[in-house]
């Protein structure tokens, strides 16, 4: 167990990605904030809601480029 979360952690250390761990709508439903888990932090991304996905989205991407690699 503890080899797979060293080897999960070295990927988004290395990567720059997070992974989506919680996702909420706010401003009367026009927003989404995005949490996603990164090697270093918690980061946070806003996106236009939209339930038809035509503009904005209706659910958060399960990975995003969050930041710059550890060589960067």
């Amino acid at each position: 167990m503890f080899l797979v979360a060293a080897i999960v952690y070295l990927g988004l250390l290395f990567s720059g990605y997070g992974v989506l761990i919680g996702s909420e709508k706010n401003a009367a439903g026009l927003g989404l904030q995005c949490k996603y888990l990164t090697a270093r932090n918690i980061a946070n991304a806003q996106y236009i809601n939209g339930e038809n996905g035509i503009i904005g989205i209706s659910s958060c991407p399960l990975v995003k480029k969050i930041g710059n690699n550890v060589f960067e």
